[in-house]
């Protein structure tokens, strides 16, 4: 493949990497333990992810437990998770903390699955956005002696990665919008 292309599709490949993991954090009614991956907790005086300072379990569908490695946390990771847009309410014990997830209401899946497809299309945008730049950059190689017909081909090739990306963003877009509508 071009390099001229390679970059653009790089960028692409991001950009749907990116969305991924932004819809792995949207909760669908059953536990994920990724909802807490952009939580961090004051460890000695370092923002450090949960995930770091305790073992995180699934060990029912709608509930995650967390077992800090040391005791000091407990109160820590309960205000993380209290001050996170997450709306759960952490139960612990004194050693093991557990976050249980509410059955989602119709009227809230909708909402998620809204959500989704918002982010979806922002992502596309993203995607038609260095799609415009790669056809910006081969217009620039006119002017270095490129053939009109080399320019063309880059731009037909450009058109058919962004076509391909976007297929695959509604794809995650889909199968994201079918896992929050399941009841």
């Amino acid at each position: 493949m071009d390099e001229r292309i390679q970059k653009y599709e790089d960028k692409m490949k991001k950009t749907l990497g990116g969305f991924e993991a932004e819809l792995s954090t949207i909760r669908a009614g059953r536990a994920n333990p990724h909802i807490l991956d952009k939580l961090t907790v004051d460890y000695y005086g370092t923002p450090t992810p949960i995930q770091q300072v305790a073992n995180i379990t699934v060990p029912e569908a709608r509930m995650i437990q967390i077992q800090p490695w040391e005791g000091s946390l407990i109160k820590k990771i309960e205000k993380a998770i209290l001050a996170s847009d997450l709306g759960l309410n952490p139960n612990n014990d004194g050693k093991v903390i557990r976050l249980v997830f509410p059955e989602l209401t119709e009227e809230r899946r909708k909402q998620l699955v809204k959500d989704v497809k918002k982010k979806g299309e922002g992502a596309k945008v993203a995607v038609r956005n260095i799609r415009r730049d790669a056809n910006d950059s081969f217009k620039k190689l006119a002017k270095q002696d490129v053939s009109e017909d080399e320019i063309k081909d880059l731009n037909d090739q450009i058109q058919k990665l962004t076509d391909k990306f976007i297929k695959d963003i509604d794809v995650v877009v889909e199968n994201k919008s079918k896992e929050i509508l399941t009841v």
